[in-house]
């Protein structure tokens, strides 16, 4: 299932650290931003509560990064690692537990230790988002998973439902078939909500794209046999067999942090910033996929370059 993080020995850090900016979240855009804020002369720290990578890691596949035709995610998201360890340190398992501001200046406390920072650059980015259905929560790692890169492989053979038919559940689809499984997509609307280049693969896979349906249980016994679906045009309900279930239905950002500080947010709760990824809350950017927008790691690396720049011009040029 995915990765367990067991207790491990903490070590925590003395004293206050002060830095001129602290970067939270270790994906594409905080990573980047890292290697940014360094080059520009900077002192910064990375702090991330999991692995650097993001959920760039997850991808089993990304075709439209510059430079690579086709890499897996968790291929690309260590380059970018590596390339920002250069220049950054990257403190992974540190989750961030308090942030506030005190004497114009951030304090950020962590499982470990206390810092402080003349700007924060936040790069938390995104979670998977539920369905809240029946069966949801009680097959969780009993062959539901939202992470087919850390679980496809346990379904190899094995009949499993996509739920969700965006270009996530379109390229998890695709991977599952890839390895040998038998997947199907369920898609809540009544049209394609993938990209054409995709549509076209999974036509030439042969992998069901089932739409207008709406999945209201997932059922079993010890694991996974199957879940029930809801034509939405009222002509009835479907029961489907599977092995195995992988839900892409959105993500939900992971903003508390700027809302405990009055960051100002979207209705749907991603952080509002300007064209130079500042926000309402002085030397407080935000960049990549916390941003709302269009949820690409290309566009999460931009955002984290122009976040340090504004904090590089905030910071040490109007002092």
């Amino acid at each position: 299932m995915e990765l367990f993080l067991g207790s491990v020995e903490e070590k925590k850090h003395e004293g206050v650290e002060k830095y001129d900016v602290i970067i939270v979240g270790a994906g594409p855009a905080g990573l980047t931003a890292g290697i940014y804020a360094k080059r520009s002369g900077l002192t910064a720290v990375i702090l991330d509560k999991k692995p650097a990578g993001g959920l760039a890691s997850e991808a089993p596949l990304v075709e439209n990064y510059p430079g690579f035709k086709s890499i897996p995610g968790g291929e690309l998201a260590k380059l970018i690692e590596e390339h920002a360890r250069e220049y950054v340190e990257i403190r992974e398992m540190e989750g961030v537990r308090d942030l506030k501001i005190e004497d114009g200046a951030f304090r950020v406390t962590t499982e470990k230790g206390e810092y402080e920072g003349k700007g924060v650059v936040l790069a938390t980015g995104t979670t998977h988002r539920v369905l809240g259905i029946k069966g949801e929560k009680e097959f969780y790692g009993r062959g539901l998973s939202y992470c087919v890169t850390c679980d496809g492989y346990l379904f190899k053979g094995g009949k499993v439902a996509v739920i969700g038919g965006g270009n996530s559940g379109a390229v998890a689809a695709l991977f599952l078939k890839s390895i040998g499984a038998e997947p199907l997509v369920i898609e809540f609307m009544d049209r394609y909500m993938c990209e054409d280049a995709y549509v076209r693969k999974l036509e030439e896979e042969g992998i069901p794209y089932l739409m207008n349906r709406e999945t209201t249980e997932i059922f079993g016994d010890d694991k996974v046999k199957g879940i029930r679906v809801k034509k939405r045009d009222g002509s009835g309900e479907e029961t489907y067999e599977v092995d195995g279930v992988f839900i892409y239905v959105g993500l939900v950002p992971q903003s508390e942090l700027a809302r405990n500080i009055g960051v100002e947010l979207t209705e749907k709760g991603y952080v509002k910033t300007d064209a130079f990824q500042r926000t309402n809350v002085e030397r407080f950017y935000a960049a990549g996929d916390i941003t709302g927008g269009v949820a690409q790691i290309v566009v999460a690396a931009a955002q984290g370059a122009i976040a340090a720049l504004s904090a590089y011009e905030d910071i040490k040029l109007k002092g």
